[in-house]
């Protein structure tokens, strides 16, 4: 059975950092693309960020390039996302999805974790 476990959320102040993590359980980590998306409530599911197996490609949404640093540890099974420069509209609940996600598909995936919820706000 496919689990991801996200962590390391919580509250912030604008202009601060968080180090979410994800841990991953019950597929092949090692063999699949990861990504981040977010939701915030009332709001559509957004795309985040996406790492390759081998970590050599990174993407992310404009929104929060030159902020966000995707990251994953493949002997730990684990996907990371340290987030700097926080801004208010950060808000969301963030989730670890298996696959390559973008912008296109990102409103038909369903997370399978439960997410951890970031907060920023003064």
């Amino acid at each position: 059975e496919v689990q991801l476990v996200e962590s390391g959320g919580g509250w912030v102040q604008p202009g601060g950092s968080l180090r979410l993590s994800c841990t991953a359980s019950g597929f092949s980590f090692s063999d699949s693309y990861m990504s981040w998306v977010r939701q915030a409530p009332g709001k559509a599911r957004e795309y985040v960020s996406r790492i390759s197996q081998e970590s050599e490609i990174k993407k992310y949404a404009d929104s929060v390039k030159g902020r966000f640093a995707i990251s994953r540890d493949n002997d730990r099974n684990t996907l990371y996302l340290q987030m700097s420069s926080l801004k208010p509209e950060d808000t969301a609940v963030y989730y670890c999805v298996r696959g390559a996600v973008d912008s296109t598909i990102v409103t038909a995936i369903i997370p399978r974790g439960q997410g951890t919820q970031v907060t920023v706000s003064s």
